[in-house]
């Protein structure tokens, strides 16, 4: 199991790129969050099986239609199995 840290940068925010992360982790059975932030970019934090979480990433760098992905930043963090599922947060 693992943890990944993401900022997903580009147009992201006003595209449903949040929902359709969440439809996608929840196929993917990966847990965590996601949530817009101020400066315009799109920051989850993803937990679960390695391949799992290497899918939902590359999904990241195209995300939906509307959505125009310029950069996914990826940091490592210690798994924690905090989640028990895949929300947006406000």
């Amino acid at each position: 199991m693992v943890r990944r840290h993401l900022a997903i940068r580009g147009r992201v925010q006003g595209v449903m790129f949040r929902g359709t992360l969440q439809e996608e982790a929840r196929r993917q059975g990966v847990q965590g969050w996601c949530r817009n932030c101020p400066e315009g970019f799109v920051e989850a934090v993803l937990e679960g099986e390695e391949e799992a979480i290497q899918k939902i990433i590359a999904w990241c760098h195209k995300g939906p239609p509307s959505a125009r992905v310029t950069g996914v930043e990826v940091h490592e963090e210690p798994y924690k199995g905090e989640f028990a599922s895949f929300q947006i947060r406000f």
